[in-house]
């Protein structure tokens, strides 16, 4: 071995500052897509038109959020001006996902002036997609899935946790 061999420096890629994974942040560069955290979701969503909001989820342990982020240009390409997207930083996707209910990555949500309307989760086939899209373009909003108070009958809470007969209505 020479001295040249020795000296010379190994080629290291370093570790990327970006806060999603590459295909996610292509949504930002090169789609036009919003970053957007726990911060500031609640004032993003509120902005004019429908918005989607991408929970890409961990890309190795999730890697069809990477597919979804690779579909979702095609799916702005069908539906033409009709949605603004936002995606979520991998470190708010959990406080985001508790706040709307979402239970699955990755999930694609759907907002109209400031509120849920409905949600996609999953990698789906591209029919089921342009369904699910279209559906949630015409649908109301509506509560996310984890706003509610739990009911509990006013006998089962009295008699201690214990079975009772009565029912909660």
């Amino acid at each position: 071995m020479t001295t040249d061999t020795l000296m010379r420096p190994l080629a290291v890629t370093p570790p990327s500052n970006d806060p999603a994974a590459p295909l996610v942040m292509r949504l930002v560069r090169d789609f036009g897509a919003t970053l957007v955290d726990e911060t500031a979701v609640a004032d993003w969503a509120a902005g004019p038109g429908d918005r989607v909001l991408l929970l890409a989820g961990d890309a190795v342990r999730f890697p069809e959020g990477q597919d979804v982020a690779a579909v979702l240009p095609e799916l702005m390409k069908a539906f033409p001006g009709r949605f603004v997207v936002g995606v979520v930083p991998r470190d708010s996707e959990d406080v985001v996902a508790r706040r709307y209910g979402s239970q699955r990555w990755p999930s694609l949500l759907f907002f109209r002036g400031g509120q849920y309307v409905t949600a996609i989760a999953g990698m789906q086939d591209w029919d089921v997609y342009l369904q699910g899209v279209d559906a949630a373009l015409r649908m109301p909003p509506s509560r996310p899935p984890t706003i509610g108070i739990p009911v509990v009958s006013g006998s089962a809470a009295s008699s201690g946790g214990g079975s009772s007969s009565a029912g909660c209505h």
